[in-house]
């Protein structure tokens, strides 16, 4: 057990600040609202909650931030005194673990990751074998462990290498490319960077490589792709360099971002759109889920294709909950998160997104961009952030749902499936809280460029009326 952590307190309760609870995940900032001994009751309770299902192996894995060697440690101890086998697959990105729990039948995994939070902060990412862990069932880990309810038992630990396996599962769904190709990759920093190089190596063509040692201070740029200043360097590359397409990675890989041959930011909807025309030639008629910050184009493009759209929650573990309950072969949210039913295990993995995004350009003549020239050119903004209160965000969003129904009443649509979107005939907008950031995210979509102007002034307005402002990109 590390230095850090108070044995003495092992066996006896634990109160997690209740802020890291999230709904899909548990997340705070190091030193703060999270620390070695949560960590330890992470997998006390999880291992509990695991053993009284019935199961004997969880798998732990770990990104690079500065603590999350130690948290993980504390982790399979925790794992180890609930009387489970505890199997350190090491440090990589978060699909890694997932990869590894699938192809082990482990019954159960965590992830000690920050994801695409700054690097003050760390967390937990937890799945079942067949069943992501949300919601309600994190809540029940915190009941657990400020009970101290804990199962307890003599287990065991094993260490285990999964990169190569994992890599191996990766190529076996690359469809092959002429070797004049040219990709430039930028892994942030990242937990990616390691499998990244790996993966590049085997692959044909010209692999450029941008910040690829990992490193858990990120000194070059965050790590989340979803943010176009986090991009540029990417689109430099590109542009100079003549490449194909550039892709780039979140903190812990499970999200991506894309440029075009042209340097152009390619949203996570768009992409959907892209992965949808494969998926819907062999199963017509299949749903496909997109989050509700998504393009309306998107849901007309799944139609158009014969698929059945269905608009659902952000959230990578409701989005995965979702996807089990209709067997969508596809799904993704703007964020970037992108899970492949089809071929894959259903898991938003980042790296194997690049694996078929390369099937789909190199299938066809012509760069990357030719795959979305036939949709609709509508006017959007991307996803812009209001930093608030971690402890107010939610109510702050049930202000806005109220004082907007009391003010637009004729002439538009009104969907609470997450947050607010409000829809007219010229374009919609939406409002919703993080789960993962102390932030409000809201974006703006019209078919023309007056229609979005006067549409962002009607989110501007509205969230004016709770206290805060917002500024959307020139």
């Amino acid at each position: 057990m590390p230095s850090q952590l108070n044995t003495a307190n092992a066996g006896k309760g634990h109160i997690f600040n209740p802020e890291i609870l999230r709904e899909y995940d548990i997340r705070g900032r190091v030193g703060e609202s999270l620390n070695v001994e949560d960590a330890y009751a992470v997998g006390r309770s999880f291992g509990t909650l695991v053993k009284r299902r019935g199961g004997s192996q969880v798998c732990v894995g770990y990104d690079g931030r500065e603590t999350s060697p130690e948290y993980a440690a504390a982790v399979i101890q925790g794992l180890v005194d609930t009387g489970l086998i505890a199997e350190n697959v090491g440090r990589g990105p978060s699909p890694m673990l997932y990869f590894a729990v699938k192809d082990h039948m482990a019954d159960g995994g965590i992830m000690v990751t920050g994801s695409h939070n700054p690097a003050e902060y760390n967390g937990f990412k937890m799945t079942l074998q067949s069943t992501p862990v949300f919601g309600e069932m994190i809540q029940e880990l915190g009941y657990i462990a400020s009970h101290g309810d804990y199962e307890s038992g003599e287990g065991s630990v094993r260490e285990t290498d999964v990169v190569e396996n994992y890599i191996a599962r990766l190529l076996r769904d690359f469809d092959g490319a002429p070797d004049t190709i040219k990709i430039a990759w930028d892994c942030g920093n990242g937990a990616t960077g390691d499998i990244v190089k790996q993966l590049t190596a085997q692959l044909p063509g010209e692999h450029i490589l941008l910040y690829e040692d990992i490193d858990g201070t990120f000194p070059n740029h965050h790590p989340d792709p979803t943010v176009d200043e986090n991009l540029q360097d990417l689109i430099k590359v590109v542009t100079e360099q003549n490449c194909d397409f550039g892709i780039a990675f979140d903190g812990d890989g499970d999200r991506i971002g894309v440029v075009d041959e042209q340097g152009r930011v390619l949203r996570c909807d768009m992409l959907l759109a892209i992965y949808a025309r494969e998926i819907l030639e062999e199963r017509k008629g299949a749903p496909i889920i997109g989050d509700i910050k998504c393009s309306q184009v998107l849901f007309d493009e799944i139609e158009r294709l014969g698929g059945q759209p269905i608009m659902w929650k952000t959230g990578h573990s409701l989005i995965k909950d979702k996807m089990a309950q209709t067997r969508a072969p596809l799904a993704g949210e703007l964020s970037g998160h992108i899970f492949f039913g089809d071929k894959w295990y259903g898991f938003d993995d980042a790296t194997y997104c690049a694996i078929r995004l390369m099937n789909e350009v190199y299938s066809e003549e012509g760069p990357l961009s030719r795959l979305t020239a036939h949709l609709p050119q509508l006017h959007n903004t991307p996803e812009v952030r209001i930093e608030v209160d971690e402890s107010e965000k939610f109510g702050l969003v049930e202000k806005l749902v109220e004082t907007v129904k009391a003010d637009y009443q004729e002439g538009f649509a009104i969907s609470e499936i997450d947050g607010i979107r409000v829809s007219n005939e010229h374009g919609w907008w939406l409002l919703r809280a993080s789960n993962t950031q102390n932030v409000l995210v809201t974006r703006v979509e019209a078919n023309s460029l007056e229609a979005l102007e006067e549409l962002k002034n009607m989110v501007s307005t509205e969230v004016q009326k709770i206290g805060y402002g917002v500024s959307f990109p020139k």
